[in-house]
């Protein structure tokens, strides 16, 4: 694995940071990945997206996502988090790397027009078309990707696609740090899931999510949970 871990250091980050009120992160000083696929869960606001953007602004790639290479920005909102962080690295390099996250792939796709050779004209295809083009050019063996919420722009059977092509590269020596709350992803094999909830990151097994759970108990027995749902909310 290309990051094979990391470590905080506090005394990098301001006492009044807002990075010290999220409860999964502000106790935590070291991590360690173990699967060449990891998956960050959690409830909106737990500070899964945060800490993937500042691993993938530590090792090199462009806060709003991209290759490395790529060098723009449409407005810096990454926290202090990414001067804190301090990557334990394999000395082996990738030859390829890619930061794909659903907030700013807009920003990507217009930025891609003037990085690219030849542009694959990604904004001459649907949102969702264009996503997975993306992954699909730019995943490839021996490569380190970070993607945040991929499945924003994705159908069911595109999140299929996307999970064949992920457990591919896997196989050939690409690693994933990947933020998601698809109960069709996080069923992936030989991956680990950390789960941002209870206060502390920890890892859960797939029937242990909330996507999972969730997801299992409307389909099963729909009538019922949304009676329940809308009585709720009376």
């Amino acid at each position: 694995m290309y990051i094979r871990g990391f470590s905080i250091d506090w005394d990098e980050i301001g006492r009044d940071s807002y990075l010290r009120s999220i409860d999964a992160i502000r106790d935590l000083d070291y991590l360690q990945f173990r699967k060449p696929i990891t998956f960050f869960v959690g409830e909106n606001g737990s500070g899964k997206s945060t800490l993937l953007e500042a691993i993938a602004i530590s090792y090199g790639f462009n806060p709003e996502g991209g290759t490395r290479n790529y060098r723009f920005s449409t407005r810096d909102t990454h926290s202090e988090l990414c001067e804190a962080i301090r990557l334990i690295r394999n000395p082996s390099k990738p030859r390829w790397g890619y930061f794909l996250r659903a907030e700013s792939f807009y920003n990507v796709a217009t930025a891609e027009e003037a990085y690219a050779e030849v542009s694959k004209e990604y904004h001459r295809k649907s949102h969702g078309e264009s996503f997975l083009a993306v992954a699909q050019d730019n995943f490839n063996g021996n490569g380190m990707y970070l993607l945040d919420e991929p499945e924003a722009a994705l159908s069911p059977q595109r999140q299929l696609t996307l999970m064949l092509e992920m457990i591919n590269c896997s196989k050939e020596n690409s690693q994933f740090i990947v933020v998601t709350h698809s109960p069709i992803l996080l069923g992936m094999p030989d991956s680990e899931i950390l789960s941002f909830d209870s206060g502390t990151i920890h890892p859960i097994e797939y029937e242990e999510t909330e996507s999972y759970k969730i997801t299992e108990m409307f389909i099963r027995d729909r009538k019922r949970f949304l009676t329940r749902l809308l009585n709720d909310e009376e």
